[in-house]
Formats: structure tokens, C-alpha cells, sequence
């Protein structure tokens, strides 16, 4: 019987409602409306919906924030800030969206992607 490894495809999600504290790990995506007080990394996407609160550092390919993050902030392509989030920390990303609204607190660092993997890794 084989058994087909398609892990990066999978999508995790923390509701709200749901306190985790401790590291979060994903080889797939995360999308997050709890709260997290920890590390959060994702191999794929990290989305942080209205209702997530991150306390901690987060790093993914790509990563939404629509919630909370205090903590730094790290992608290896891309970052969106939406409207009605509130980031404080520094954050590291090859391109970098800030909605009008957002609330951001912090040191930005543009970098390649190839700068962004050194860093997380």
C-alpha cells in the first residue's frame, strides 16, 4: 500500500478560541484566528486571520496578517499587513504590502529571497 507524502498541500488551522503556547511547526500552511504564544514557522503560507494574536517570532514563505503579531516578523517572499492589523516588531521580507490602517511598530529589511532563507535557517 503506498502512501501519497503531500504534506505542503495540507492547511492547519488554530480557531478562535484555541490558546496554544509553545512552538507551531508546518511543513504546509497555517491560518491562525486563536492565539499563539510562541514560535510560529510554516514551509508554505502563514495566514494570521482578524481574530489571531501571535505573541512570538513568525516565519513562512509567505505571510498575511490580519490579527496580532508582537514579535519579529520574517518571509521568504512576501508580506501583507491588512487594515486592521497591529504588528509590533521587526520584520524581513523580499516585498512588503502595508494596507492603509495597519498599525505597524517596528524595523523593516528588505532582502532576496536567498537573505531571507539565511536568516530563518
Amino acid at each position: 500500500m503506498a502512501v501519497k507524502n503531500d504534506i505542503v498541500k495540507e492547511l492547519n488551522m488554530i480557531s478562535a478560541g484555541t490558546v496554544i503556547e509553545g512552538k507551531v511547526r508546518s511543513q504546509g500552511s497555517v491560518r491562525i484566528d486563536g492565539k499563539v504564544i510562541g514560535e510560529v514557522s510554516a514551509t508554505e503560507t502563514l495566514a494570521v486571520g482578524v481574530s489571531g494574536d501571535i505573541e512570538g517570532n513568525v516565519s513562512a514563505k509567505n505571510i498575511t496578517v490580519g490579527g496580532k503579531v508582537r514579535g519579529a516578523v520574517s518571509a521568504l517572499e512576501k508580506i501583507v499587513f491588512e487594515s486592521k492589523s497591529v504588528v509590533r516588531g521587526d520584520i524581513r521580507a523580499a516585498r512588503l504590502v502595508i494596507d492603509e490602517g495597519c498599525m505597524f511598530d517596528g524595523k523593516v529589511t528588505m532582502s532576496d529571497k536567498s537573505q531571507a532563507y539565511e536568516q530563518r535557517h
